[in-house]
């Protein structure tokens, strides 16, 4: 569940953050956000849209610049030197490669400009802060979800991440920590698994369409690591007639996942309030436009990959099943509203009624 303490310190903070930023940046001060896609619509639509208002809001005299790599690594280093030659003060990094990526916060630092790793590590000696929610734990409860609704002897298909998303891998851990045992006594079986480069759902739809040809559509749970792969498991199964018998996890709840799941097709989505990891970038962005300390702000730490200690903000989880998830989600996420998701075939729906 979403801690709301979490959510407290966040408020509290932003308003700090806004009377230490007020006068204190300069007009030319600049920021940079670089995303990593346009695949999945979060980053655009949530992430980014909610980082640049919180900026305009604590600190209007900071300008923000988005880049969006295409999920391409020479791109966003290409953008992430364009950002410091346009006199970046400090980069918010979504990276689309957690161990290349250090590239970008090694050059960065060279020019004395930190990089904060968002949603994503950024395996470098150079990763001055980290915001993220327990993925691993949000792994654990995407396959719980699909053991509760499946019965002994099942076959499941694994739809896992990016394979160069260190993200993809903590998820599927934490679907391990659940199946493993399973899978070993024969409880369920997996029949099927693989990775989703650059978490492009048309590989997920691919992999999924051999999946029901390998086991000739012999699949009672979908173990899904995030909504696009879901999506994508959902359209194959739809061409067999087997969307809406089959339970199918996800992750994000994008407005598409959720109206998945008022028609019942997508059964659970894993959900993190974007709008609070996004504030809390913001927020240590400022400080350190201002050269101010932030540790008030992130007092605890990780280690990444690379043996670093950085700063870390944990931010809360929700996981969101059948039709009161879509409601909990709505209520809680200020970027999401009832009027978007009920469009289309959800409209006909009794929660949009």
């Amino acid at each position: 569940m979403f801690s709301k303490l979490t959510k407290g310190l966040l408020a509290t903070s932003v308003a700090t953050s806004a009377l230490l930023g007020a006068g204190v940046a300069s007009a030319e001060d600049m920021v940079a956000l670089l995303l990593p896609e346009n695949v999945n619509p979060r980053w655009e639509q949530q992430d980014a849209a909610a980082f640049v208002a919180t900026m305009a809001r604590i600190a209007p005299e900071i300008k923000v610049e988005v880049f969006n790599a295409n999920n391409d690594t020479s791109v966003q280093q290409r953008q992430a030197e364009q950002a410091l030659t346009q006199g970046a003060k400090v980069l918010i990094v979504i990276p689309i490669d957690g161990e290349s990526s250090a590239i970008i916060a090694d050059t960065a630092a060279e020019e004395g400009v930190p990089t904060i790793a968002y949603d994503r590590m950024i395996n470098s000696l150079n990763t001055t802060f980290w915001v993220q929610a327990d993925l691993e734990g949000m792994g654990y409860d995407q396959a719980m979800h699909i053991i509760n609704n499946t019965r002994d002897g099942d076959t499941f298909v694994m739809l896992k991440g990016s394979p160069t998303d260190p993200n993809a891998a903590v998820i599927h851990n934490g679907q391990l920590r659940a199946l493993t045992p399973l899978y070993e006594s024969g409880a369920r079986v997996m029949g099927y698994e693989n990775w989703t480069e650059g978490w492009d759902p048309t590989i997920a739809r691919r992999s999924m369409d051999q999946a029901l040809t390998l086991l000739d559509n012999g699949v009672q749970g979908v173990v899904s690591s995030n909504d696009g792969n879901a999506g994508a498991a959902i359209a194959a199964m739809e061409e067999q007639g087997m969307a809406g018998t089959v339970p199918v996890s996800g992750l994000d709840c994008t407005i598409q996942a959720q109206q998945l799941m008022l028609l019942g097709l997508q059964t659970q989505c894993g959900w993190r309030p974007l709008e609070d990891m996004a504030a809390a970038a913001a927020q240590v962005s400022v400080r350190l436009v201002n050269g101010e300390d932030f540790s008030d702000l992130a007092p605890q730490t990780v280690e990444n990959g690379v043996g670093a200690t950085v700063a870390y903000v944990p931010v809360g989880s929700y996981s969101a099943v059948g039709v009161d998830g879509v409601a909990y989600v709505i209520a809680n996420d200020a970027s999401i509203t009832k009027e978007m998701v009920c469009q289309g075939e959800a409209a006909e729906t009794t929660f949009c009624q």
